[in-house]
């Protein structure tokens, strides 16, 4: 069930929401994943992130201060990921 961030107006799903796109590029449980965040500090599972989408693809924040931990991106046969809120992004090559 979406629920609403404090930090945002639209509804968001948790992290566990990107099992399935993340499982195409990684063969883990990506949701156990520890991350911490370089805004507040805060640490914990992937799975507690906040995240928002669908289009035009899936940004991840921080539960505690909104900071970007991801942005995951499917374009045709490609799928674009960047980590935190970096300028760069990873290009994977993804079966359709």
């Amino acid at each position: 069930m979406a629920q609403v961030s404090p930090h945002h107006d639209s509804p968001h799903l948790d992290g566990n929401s990107l099992a399935g796109p993340l499982s195409d590029l990684f063969a883990v449980d990506v949701t156990q994943a520890w991350w911490r965040c370089p805004g507040c500090g805060s640490t914990g599972p992937l799975a507690e992130l906040h995240v928002y989408g669908p289009e035009p693809g899936l940004t991840a924040r921080c539960a505690h201060c909104s900071q970007v931990a991801l942005r995951l991106v499917r374009h045709e046969e490609h799928t674009w990921l960047t980590l935190g809120g970096a300028e760069g992004a990873f290009r994977f090559r993804t079966a359709r």
